[in-house]
């Protein structure tokens, strides 16, 4: 089953998305600038092979659901994340909100 539904982050508006496959579940949160997701992400992959494309992407592990996500901690992403001062160790929420920050600003 696949579940899209729109979420409130701060008065932002992003897309959250539900995969339910066998034993597991796959999890991101986005907007038009980039998206967080579950460890599922290959953050490496993006960061190298696919660097060019400078996509904004974070990574948090441990996390089961959607409200897990957005409680969750930054555990790796992409340069292109980095350069909007995204960070190892910083929550989700903080993550979401400097994506949408950039956003208003375009």
């Amino acid at each position: 089953m696949v579940r899209l539904y729109p979420i409130q982050i701060d008065e932002q508006t992003f897309t959250a998305v539900e995969v339910h496959l066998p034993k597991t579940t796959l999890l991101s949160i986005s907007n038009e600038v980039g998206y967080v997701m579950c460890g599922a992400l290959d953050v490496e992959l993006l960061r190298t092979r696919l660097a060019a494309r400078e996509i904004v992407a974070a990574r948090a592990v441990g996390v089961k659901t959607i409200e897990e996500l957005l409680m969750g901690q930054v555990e790796s992403c992409t340069q292109s994340a980095e350069a909007l001062g995204i960070f190892p160790g910083m929550s989700i929420r903080e993550a979401l909100q400097r994506m949408s920050t950039v956003k208003s600003q375009a």
